[in-house]
């Protein structure tokens, strides 16, 4: 498995504790690597887990304000909490990672998606991620223009 989709799962793991337990998230990620310290994670799919986890958490309501325009008929509390957290990363990568390409960001959230829920959900999180990353495209575009 490559480091990052690896971070990646992690990443989804932590975040799913963030949003059961409603804990501190440094106190989250301490108590993660506990728990895998004898798996001697290499540093660097540490620190890419941990700039998905923290830039999410602090990017949280921008985040899912934008995941809730483009999930029609969703509300996002009543979302799986996999599939929510697995948007979320996918949305952080779209909108705060100009170092990952979008299709990466993408296909790698469908990815987690058809590992750690089901297919409908991959369906699910590939259309809203799409229309997010065709928004930004826009977006860019016409910042280009000026």
């Amino acid at each position: 498995m490559r480091k990052r989709t690896r971070a990646r799962e992690f990443a989804l793991q932590v975040l799913y504790q963030l949003d059961i337990t409603a804990e501190n998230v440094n106190s989250a990620l301490h108590k993660f690597w506990q728990a895998h310290e004898e798996e001697n994670i290499e540093e660097g799919i540490r620190n890419f887990t941990q700039d998905l986890v923290c830039g999410t958490i602090e990017n949280l309501s921008a985040i899912d304000e934008k995941i809730s325009l483009y999930a029609a008929n969703w509300q996002l509390k009543r979302m799986a909490v996999v599939d929510r957290n697995i948007l979320r990363i996918g949305c952080f990568e779209l909108l705060y990672r100009d170092d990952i390409p979008p299709k990466v960001s993408i296909n790698e959230a469908v990815e987690l998606a058809k590992r750690y829920s089901n297919l409908e959900a991959s369906k699910f999180v590939n259309g809203i991620l799409d229309k997010i990353k065709v928004e930004r495209e826009k977006l860019n575009k016409q910042g280009n223009l000026k």
